[in-house]
């Protein structure tokens, strides 16, 4: 695993360093926004303070975004859920909120990496958990055989929540990619989509809460493309 870790505090970017390493983790270091664009293309995450001296840490996210595929952790003292909403779009996997342990840290990086090895399977077109089915192109979903009408944002946080495959989907990456924006009465709106959602496929424990993080699902997730579907049907 190839690690960039970009960060201009010295002393910071010595402690994290030191404590990867000893997990194993060897990772480079880089402590401006210009010298994180030339080394990101090698890395495999990238480990993203925001606060560099000589670009706007959301600018550098966004350029590392749309010159590659190259996993990005935004990992900054920056804590409003604003920043943290901005962070997840301009293009980071994942945002972490500093002070943080390193244990975590580590967790989310091969969370991350995971969810991007999935993304280079054939996309699918069906996800299949317990006797729920969601068809993605047609934005259907059944349960047990039996249609279920959703709403277009009940269905995308369903869909989101079955795609990280058990891993927690954080409540600001769910705010973002359905709504595109937060506000005050954010993580409530949420948490009555997924109440609704529970009531609707009558399985309230399907999806699990874990408190001040987000959602994950419980049930264990198949994945099937249309070609996989017709191989099954010869």
């Amino acid at each position: 695993m190839r690690v960039l870790l970009v960060e201009d505090d010295a002393r910071v970017a010595a402690a994290m360093r030191a404590a990867l390493a000893r997990r194993g983790i060897a990772a480079d270091w880089a402590t401006t926004g210009r010298e994180a664009l030339a080394k990101a293309p090698g890395a495999d995450v990238v480990l993203l303070d925001l606060g560099l001296p000589d670009m706007n840490g959301f600018d550098v996210c966004r350029a590392i975004r749309d010159s590659g595929d190259t996993a990005i952790i935004v990992v900054s003292a920056k804590g409003q859920v604003d920043d943290r909403i901005l962070g997840l779009r301009s293009g980071a996997d994942d945002y972490l909120v500093k002070p943080f342990n390193v244990d975590e840290l580590v967790a989310r990086v091969d969370a991350v990496l995971r969810r991007r090895t999935a993304t280079q399977a054939p996309r699918p077109d069906r996800v299949r958990f317990e006797d729920i089915e969601i068809d993605l192109p047609r934005h259907e979903v059944c349960v047990d055989g039996a249609p279920i009408a959703l709403s277009r944002k009940e269905f995308q946080l369903l869909a989101m929540i079955a795609a990280a495959d058990g891993d927690v989907c954080p409540r600001e990456r769910l705010i973002a990619e359905v709504w595109g924006e937060t506000w005050p009465g954010a993580n409530r709106t949420l948490d009555v989509h997924v109440a609704t959602l529970r009531t609707k496929l009558d399985r309230p424990g399907l999806i699990v809460t874990v408190r001040g993080v987000g959602y994950r699902l419980a049930g264990r997730v198949v994945r099937a493309t249309a070609a996989d579907t017709e191989a099954g049907s010869r």
